[in-house]
């Protein structure tokens, strides 16, 4: 590989990891321990303790109770809410550590960058989950659910597999999140104000003084 498409790689590699941690950090884990420990990926030093034993099976314990509670109307807010001080420091420390062993500056770089979009991700799962939950029905939460577990695997296979179209992808991505994000905020919004008009007691209609004080007119 010479040094055009290892740059490529790592790019993907560090954008992919921050990016898929902050939807869900367990299956990150899971899934790049997993190829590291079959063989399957060759990881960079820093993350090669993803494929111990121990870390897998931690992370597919963790990723079978998220695999519950996030599927749960209003337990998924919780736990996103819990997650939000999880996964984007985890997300730092994962694309930090995928661009191996070069200047400490670099390091530095792709650790603001990759909390940035693990922040935006978790952000963008948080968001619309809150908005998904005023339904009534669990069908679209589950569907959102099983939709962001299936991206996470996805993404990261094509970003070690595929880094060019990763990138290309993932700078769509940022694009959708660019527009998305104050959209999901106004919502949340306008929910808190329904919420608060709803939880409001209604007022008392105001007393005519002039009649109570004249009750020959009334």
């Amino acid at each position: 590989m010479d040094a055009y498409q290892q740059l490529i790689a790592t790019i993907a590699l560090t954008m992919g990891t921050a990016w898929a941690a902050g939807i869900n950090l367990y299956a990150t884990i899971g899934v790049l321990g997993f190829l590291g420990l079959t063989g399957n990926i060759v990881l960079p030093e820093q993350l090669q303790i993803l494929q111990n034993p121990l870390v897998v099976g931690a992370a597919a314990l963790m990723y079978a109770v998220e695999f519950f509670a996030d599927k749960t109307p209003g337990v998924d807010t919780g736990w996103d809410t819990i997650h939000t001080f999880i996964r984007i420091p985890a997300g730092v420390m994962l694309a930090a550590g995928a661009v191996g062993e070069v200047n400490p500056a670099v390091v530095i770089v792709a650790g603001i960058l990759g909390g940035t979009v693990s922040a935006t991700t978790h952000s963008l799962k948080a968001g619309s989950r809150i908005l998904i939950n005023t339904s009534p029905e669990p069908f679209s939460n589950w569907t959102a659910s099983l939709l962001e577990d299936v991206a996470v695997v996805a993404g990261l296979w094509t970003a070690l597999y595929h880094p060019m179209t990763f990138i290309g992808l993932f700078f769509l991505f940022i694009l959708l999140a660019i527009w998305l994000l104050p959209k999901i905020w106004q919502g949340i919004k306008a929910l808190v104000v329904r919420l608060k008009t709803c939880l409001t007691p209604p007022s008392p209609p105001p007393q005519d003084d002039h009649k109570s004080s004249n009750p020959q007119l009334n």
